[in-house]
């Protein structure tokens, strides 16, 4: 890539990164006009949605608890389907996910994974150069032209077309901006870019070899907010001379608040929507975040946050029977377990951990689940080929689920340990030290991280401070010179563990010292990453 920066103009949109090798074949002015279009269209409506998630947090900040809506009873009382779902999303039983890089697409493509979800949120740092070689790689993948060779020599390319998984694209979510383009000087808004690039460059490609331009939609709040992609696809599709309801979109509900409106948010994308996901580390980390300035709502360490607990089971129950009813899939959980090399026990521990996982799923009603690793795809395909031999269980309408708004803000019994605090802390460092150095999907301690997970650990140490009285399993209460003292000691550890010359290369200072700040400044940060995204390149 050049080391200079290279400013291009499409009328009012500026690009201010700088142009890499190929960069030209993605950055077309065509393209581009494409992004402003959208830009000069929604971003606005993004920016006042995001405006009423401020209101509407000073609410449950006052002891205000959500709830299902009063105003749509119909919606949810009426007699409506999904439209009809195509042929290549019909069996999703397990899925792969993670960042569209080269390498990753490639070997998710051939793993044998029903869906490969590429990921340019949570497991992406959205460096310039990651964000436009990503959409490089797509490109590539979806014309099957793609290949790579790591930096030992080895090549990777894509296997014959029929035996490759479904790709759908995850563009970020409504809160990320994209700061090396702007439009009349201000960042655009990184989901209308993201979303923009691949539709332009490959939805007509992916239509003519028989499948279409997916899309995973993360972080919506409400049913408002799932108005704004709706109408974005139906702009895209009238645009592009496509037909209506050709997009198609499986949106993940990890917003506390979204559980409250699944039946409002499929009614609302009915003509696009596939499914539902239950992306739970998010959702848990919108649990802490939402009540983050209530003593009332504590959580225990993070390990003890299972999905058996009454508030995670009460919401993916319910999101089964809600997907069930509409005729839309209900999509389960990623399993942050990896393959542990050179220790059987460890291994095997780790491979039965996912099989009960995916099995909980599979019993529950789910239509499919997600791994982050392809050595997990026999484990979870085995589970759901034995307890699901239909493409699909939507015909499982689970009317046995009765579940009231308390149900899903049940608070679970368990214990903050010092254990548990020392993790939140080694965790987060090493994981936004990855992503500070452009890698936003990191194996730590045996499990895959990624933003959603590393939030979980970050804003439970925050709570855990910011409220008098909050003691560990030992008695002692949890402080802010509690938490000081461990993070020199935890320093210590992670340089032990990846050795000198990669703790001094690294991003551990600067990860430290973020985390710390955000711990224990007074003002609550929504998201790790806006003010982390601020330091990347």
């Amino acid at each position: 890539m050049s080391a200079q920066s290279h400013s291009k103009t499409q009328s009012d949109l500026t690009i201010h990164g700088a142009f890499g090798a190929g960069f030209e074949q993605v950055l077309t002015d065509d393209a581009m006009a494409f992004v402003q279009e959208l830009v000069e269209r929604f971003q606005s409506r993004r920016d006042e949605l995001l405006g009423e998630r401020a209101v509407r947090q000073k609410l449950f900040d006052a002891g205000i608890l959500p709830d299902f809506l009063r105003n749509s009873q119909s919606v949810r009382e009426g007699d409506w389907k999904v439209a009809p779902i195509p042929a290549d999303l019909q069996d999703r039983r397990v899925e792969i996910t993670g960042p569209a890089e080269p390498k990753m697409i490639i070997n998710a493509l051939n793993s044998g994974a029903k869906v490969f979800m590429a990921d340019l949120e949570d497991s992406l740092s959205p460096t310039w150069e990651k964000v436009v070689e990503g959409q490089m790689a797509l490109a590539a993948a979806v014309r099957r032209t793609l290949v790579y060779q790591s930096p030992e020599g080895k090549d990777y390319a894509l296997k014959a077309e029929k035996e490759l998984a479904v790709l759908i694209v995850r563009p970020r979510g409504w809160h990320l901006n994209e700061k090396h383009v702007t439009y009349d000087g201000k960042p655009i808004c990184g989901a209308l870019l993201d979303f923009g690039l691949f539709f332009y460059h490959n939805a007509k490609e992916q239509i003519s070899r028989g499948t279409g331009p997916y899309f995973y939609l993360p972080k919506l709040e409400n049913h408002l907010e799932a108005a704004l992609w709706r109408d974005i696809f139906t702009y895209a599709e009238q645009r592009m001379g496509i037909a209506h309801g050709t997009i198609k979109a499986t949106v993940l509900i990890e917003v506390i608040t979204a559980v409250y409106e699944m039946e409002e948010i499929l009614f609302t994308l009915k003509d696009y929507i596939v499914a539902l996901n239950c992306g739970r580390w998010d959702y848990i980390f919108s649990f802490i975040k939402k009540f983050a300035r209530r003593g009332d709502f504590i959580l225990p360490d993070r390990v003890q946050v299972k999905m058996s607990v009454p508030f995670l089971k009460a919401y993916s129950e319910l999101l089964i029977h809600t997907c069930h009813k509409r005729g839309a899939f209900a999509m389960g959980g990623m399993a942050p377990q990896i393959p542990i090399k050179n220790d059987e026990a460890a291994n095997a521990k780790a491979l039965e951990m996912v099989k009960l996982d995916k099995e909980r799923e599979a019993s529950w009603g789910h239509d499919g689940t997600w791994v982050a690793h392809p050595g997990l795809i026999p484990v979870a395909l085995e589970a759901f080929n034995r307890l699901m031999p239909t493409p699909n269980q939507v015909h499982n309408k689970r009317d046995d689920v009765k579940v009231v708004a308390a149900d899903l803000v049940k608070i679970p019994e368990g214990t903050i340990t010092e254990a548990g605090i020392r993790m939140n802390i080694n965790v987060s460092i090493q994981y936004m030290a990855s992503w500070l150095d452009g890698n936003g999907c990191v194996p730590i301690h045996n499990l895959m991280e990624d933003a959603a997970t590393a939030e979980i650990s970050r804003t439970q140490l925050w709570q855990w401070v910011h409220h008098k009285g909050v003691k560990r399993e030992d008695g002692k209460e949890i402080t802010a010179a509690m938490i000081k003292k461990m993070f020199p000691e935890e320093m210590k550890k992670i340089k032990a563990q990846v050795g000198d010359v990669v703790f001094k290369a690294g991003q551990y200072a600067a990860a430290s010292d973020l985390l710390l700040e955000l711990i224990l400044q007074e003002q609550f940060v929504e998201f790790l990453t806006l003010p982390a995204y601020e330091r990347l390149a």
